[in-house]
């Protein structure tokens, strides 16, 4: 159907099926009767603007006969009294118009609709604490779910784009959509996290989006520290996850939406990488990609090393120690470790005031104070703040902690069994990734095993915009 008829059923079936009306939770529809006449109106829950539809509502309520207006241009010169307002006879782009935030009113005898912009776009939010980009959108999923998903619609302006509300839990009765693109979508895949969110049982998901994880997770595999639900505080980022067949997962109160599946190679991307040219994207991409492995195996390699002088010979001279120290190397770098972490935790509850006395107080005790008083060694701290700094290269700190718990399992086996230690340390990392099975999905480890080399050369490689490639 590309332009509207004299029917009035026909019009209003067509507009309900295109619109998405009782497949997407934040698609409104709206019957009254306008002069006698049969009426319905669209809007998009979180774009319409409520005081200028209800004072719309008030006047036409009350008409009581508009066959004056043979026309729809007409009922708008008499009947309508909002500025922004045209008569619209074609199908498709009235459904765009609604997607874009206007409001559509078909009334009987009419074979138009009238295209309202009440429109309350929303407001731009403050950007995202993790994930920030230099070109781009800077506005952010906040706490309030029909906004973030005004977010997706500014967006995918596709009558393709499902909003599937869901309730979970006995107490809290949270509320959870499913985002995806019926016509990209694995069925399957859908359908099993339907499952999944069907058979949530518990109280209460106060913890918002990691409730709703670990309940659709289970019990199962919590001793593999990798994470199995990849989380985006962006828009932009998680338009491309739907516009590529994902789903996303939306709970109110969270300012982080779930991405499914996941799988381990996509934390190797970031939004960045798409705002740069392909070159440039794919040298970050790469780099990123460095840093994973140097965070993994920097210090434990530095510390088979340096546990025996006579391996920092030929060559490796500059990997040596010089300095005197009266703690064991190996309670240096776990002591490091920690403290790290220790910072991390503190700098969450210093108020702002104290943030710049607090770091420099961090700098001084554990820096030249600890030098000096032969606690540390100043490779310790040099490699130690590299590996802080390089967990910040990528946006996932689930995925960061993941990497300091097998740095650590490392260390230790390596203190316990020098290079038997590392080799075995490897091999566990190994085993973990095999066995790792995400939430919903292909394996842990997709597009490397089952191989998929045209998913994995994407995963790597920046492509250049393409109609497939967002």
């Amino acid at each position: 159907m590309e332009l509207f008829s004299a029917n009035y059923e026909e019009n209003t079936r067509a507009l309900d099926d295109l619109l998405g009306v009782g497949r997407c939770f934040d698609m409104i529809s709206r019957d009254l009767y306008v002069g006698g006449r049969r009426a319905r109106l669209w809007v998009v829950d979180g774009y319409g603007d409520d005081a200028v539809i209800e004072r719309m509502l008030s006047f036409w309520l009350p008409l009581r006969d508009v066959s004056d207006a043979q026309t729809m241009q007409q009922f708008i010169d008499r009947y309508i009294t909002f500025n922004e307002v045209n008569a619209e006879q074609n199908v498709k782009n009235t459904v765009t118009s609604v997607f874009l935030g206007k409001m559509a009113l078909l009334v009987e005898g009419y074979d138009e609709c009238a295209l309202i912009d009440a429109k309350q776009y929303p407001a731009r939010g403050e950007e995202p604490s993790s994930g920030k980009v230099l070109r781009g959108a800077h506005d952010g999923f906040i706490e309030t779910l029909v906004a973030n998903a005004a977010l997706l619609r500014r967006r995918i302006r596709d009558p393709q784009l499902t909003l599937e509300g869901h309730k979970v839990s006995d107490c809290s009765r949270a509320d959870v959509v499913l985002c995806y693109l019926e016509n990209k979508v694995d069925r399957k895949l859908l359908d099993e996290v339907r499952q999944k969110l069907a058979k949530i049982d518990v109280r209460s998901v106060s913890m918002s989006q990691e409730s709703v994880a670990e309940a659709m997770m289970g019990k199962k595999q919590w001793w593999t520290p990798f994470p199995k639900v990849r989380y985006s505080e962006r828009p932009d980022a998680a338009t491309a996850c739907v516009m590529e067949g994902d789903i996303v997962v939306l709970v109110d109160n969270s300012p982080a939406a779930m991405i499914l599946p996941t799988h381990f190679f996509d934390f190797v991307q970031e939004a960045n990488d798409f705002y740069f040219p392909p070159l440039i994207g794919t040298y970050l991409r790469i780099l990123r990609i460095v840093v994973f492995l140097l965070t993994m195996f920097i210090t434990p390699v530095w510390f088979l090393l340096v546990k025996d002088p006579s391996r920092t010979q030929a060559g490796l001279e500059f990997l040596a120690i010089d300095s005197h120290y009266s703690v064991p190397l190996l309670v240096q770098l776990l002591l490091a470790e920690f403290i790290v972490d220790l910072l991390k935790l503190a700098s969450l509850n210093t108020p702002d005031v104290f943030s710049n006395s607090f770091s420099m107080l961090g700098a001084l005790v554990l820096g030249d104070f600890a030098v000096q008083a032969h606690w540390l060694v100043p490779e310790v701290l040099a490699y130690m703040a590299f590996v802080a700094i390089a967990n910040f290269a990528q946006p996932s700190y689930e995925l960061g902690y993941a990497f300091k718990l097998l740095r650590l399992m490392l260390l230790l086996f390596v203190g316990a069994l020098d290079w038997i230690g590392l080799v075995l340390g490897c091999i566990v990392i190994v085993v973990l990734l095999a066995t790792t099975k995400p939430i919903v999905g292909k394996g842990y480890l997709y597009p490397l095993c089952p191989l998929d080399k045209k998913a994995l050369l994407a995963l790597l490689v920046r492509k250049p915009i393409s109609r497939d490639n967002t």
